[in-house]
């Protein structure tokens, strides 16, 4: 069972996101109170019912290859239909090409309830809006007309071709190439992996939106254009033309995530795949990062889904098992695990840590939209939180789905309950839409250097200023290794220590949110018994007093410098 947590999202979103005062604005003047929780609590009754009970089906069953096409399980494609209908797709899409225009942070809270419900299914929708964020910030007039409202409705779906076998992380060795046609359109040929939702039955046509090498085009990702390919040709008018010969060799045998088919896909070969440019010829990537700082946020919140996801499930499962007496305990009858010391650890920190990772994804999305209002210090911030919110939320979920199982027990080893499946399909998470060593190659490469290192300083100062405690000490810390990597490291010291200095950077944020969390439930709470409340400040001071410590211990981690890891030859770390 799942019950989406409607009102930690709406708390959030209020006292984190700040949803009423983006609705002070034009642009999302419609995003007001009645409406935002109209939208979260619809679209988290339409996850607890439609997308949840095909969780298990997804997982057992999942997408198979018949016939050279994509079959999804039983119900998914009703199940998608649903969501079409229902205009859940749209929430975020610009209003001028059919969708509602409402804020992303409200986009970002309706795929928290999917995904929790359905992860693998909900990476369908997940793809399809970074197809339209590229196409609707590079595409010309005619492509957003034609593709842009049927992808906002949810009636064509997106997605995203960067990984050939030969280039995974390193996109500038793509192979894939574009030949102009007469007329006007590109002959794309190659093939392409890992494409998720590549091929599938739920929707009339699939938008691939594919890196390629036009003739003579530089070296390195220089020389890379995008281009739109669907799986079937559209005519002038919108409607469906002739195949496009885009070709599903395979799909993956998958650790997790079954329900999403990990295609691999063949362009050109047995016929034209016609492709049409994104953006200036050799201007791919500048689109492509588009689409992939809208799903290294929408990959974050993956770890809020799976961590949400486990820990109900934990709690539910603790509360009913019954198990040995309570040690210390006056009484020898046995009680439920629930009310163990260690359980009670484990489940205090699923709880707190979900609701830390949330906070985040929240803050981000926020920023995300006060960006588009034009708030240059708000594009700083959610530059540096992107990073920050990819790798620490999906490490994070990773950990709570872990500990659900730990809860379970022997059953949690035991596929029949399920806890094993958040675990298997949470460990994907950190590793597409660009690895978390990646992320943090990203943070202390890139986005410790934003507008002269000010955005970075800025944020820990401002935190330093307000915090408290342990707190307090990891601001500290954060400000120490900050200055030791914006000024004193060389870049192998500072790779070196990225990982450890991303937790710890994050893990103050995150703190931060936490406390303001706390403060606001305090106020909200005056002396009253509001169990949500209550368990919303023990959560935070859970997180503040025994998780904040963790993060402030690994500054010797984090300028531990290069040295360490080269202390072998390759040869001898192999011996």
């Amino acid at each position: 069972m799942f019950t989406a947590p409607t009102r930690e999202q709406l708390f959030v979103l209020r006292h984190i996101t700040g949803i009423d005062e983006l609705a002070g604005h034009n642009r999302f003047a419609d995003a007001t109170p009645d409406m935002v929780q109209a939208i979260v609590e619809g679209v988290g009754d339409f996850a607890e019912n439609e997308f949840a009970p095909l969780n298990r089906i997804g997982d057992t069953v999942g997408a198979q290859m018949k016939d050279g096409h994509v079959v999804m399980p039983d119900g998914y494609k009703a199940a998608w239909d649903a969501y079409v209908q229902n205009g859940w797709a749209g929430i975020a899409a610009p209003a001028d090409y059919g969708g509602q225009g409402l804020p992303f942070s409200l986009a970002t809270v309706a795929l928290e309830s999917l995904g929790a419900a359905n992860m693998a299914l909900t990476l369908c929708p997940i793809l399809s809006v970074g197809a339209v964020e590229a196409i609707a910030h590079h595409g010309s007039e005619e492509q957003k007309e034609l593709y842009l409202p049927k992808l906002a409705a949810g009636e064509w779906t997106g997605t995203m071709n960067l990984t050939e076998p030969q280039a995974g992380s390193d996109v500038g060795a793509l192979t894939a190439t574009a030949t102009p046609r007469e007329d006007g359109g590109w002959n794309i040929k190659g093939q392409k992996i890992y494409i998720t939702f590549g091929d599938h039955d739920m929707a009339e046509n699939i938008v691939h939106l594919v890196l390629a090498r036009t003739p003579d085009a530089p070296a390195g990702t220089r020389g890379i254009s995008l281009f739109l390919v669907p799986k079937t040709r559209v005519n002038a008018d919108g409607s469906l033309g002739e195949d496009n010969h885009v070709r599903t060799v395979s799909i993956e045998h998958k650790l997790g995530i079954n329900a999403s088919p990990t295609c691999v896909l063949a362009y050109g070969e047995d016929g034209d795949s016609i492709g049409h440019l994104i953006g200036p010829e050799h201007g791919g990537m500048r689109a492509m990062f588009t689409m992939m700082n809208n799903a290294r946020l929408n990959v974050g919140l993956q770890g809020v889904q799976i961590g949400e996801r486990a820990t109900q499930q934990a709690l539910a499962f603790a509360a009913e098992r019954v198990q040995s007496a309570r040690a210390g305990g006056e009484s020898r009858d046995p009680i439920a695990i629930l009310d163990h010391p260690d359980v009670r650890r484990m489940l205090l920190r699923m709880k707190a840590g979900t609701q830390a990772i949330r906070a985040l994804l929240y803050y981000a999305s926020g920023q995300v939209d006060r960006a588009t209002l034009g708030d240059a210090d708000a594009r700083g911030l959610a530059d540096l939180l992107t990073p920050l919110s990819k790798a620490y939320a999906t490490d994070l979920g990773i950990e709570i789905a872990s500990l659900g199982i730990q809860v379970h027990g022997g059953m949690g080893f035991v596929e029949e309950t399920g806890a094993a499946q958040h675990y298997r399909d949470a460990r994907i998470a950190p590793i597409y839409e660009g690895t978390n060593g990646i992320q943090a190659a990203d943070l202390v490469g890139r986005k410790l250097s934003m507008d002269g290192g000010a955005v970075a300083r800025g944020l820990v100062e401002r935190i330093a200023a307000e915090a408290e405690g342990p707190l307090a000490d990891l601001a500290a810390a954060t400000g120490r290794v900050l200055h030791w990597m914006q000024d004193e490291a060389s870049i192998d010291d500072k790779l070196g220590g990225s990982v450890p200095f991303l937790t710890m950077y994050a893990t103050l944020v995150s703190g931060w949110l936490m406390a303001k969390q706390r403060a606001a439930a305090q106020d909200e709470l005056a002396g009253g018994d509001d169990p949500f409340l209550k368990g919303k400040i023990a959560a935070a001071d859970y997180y503040l007093t025994a998780m904040v410590p963790e993060a402030t211990g690994l500054e010797a981690a984090a300028t531990a410098g290069a040295e360490p890891l080269y202390a072998l030859t390759a040869a001898e770390l192999a011996a």
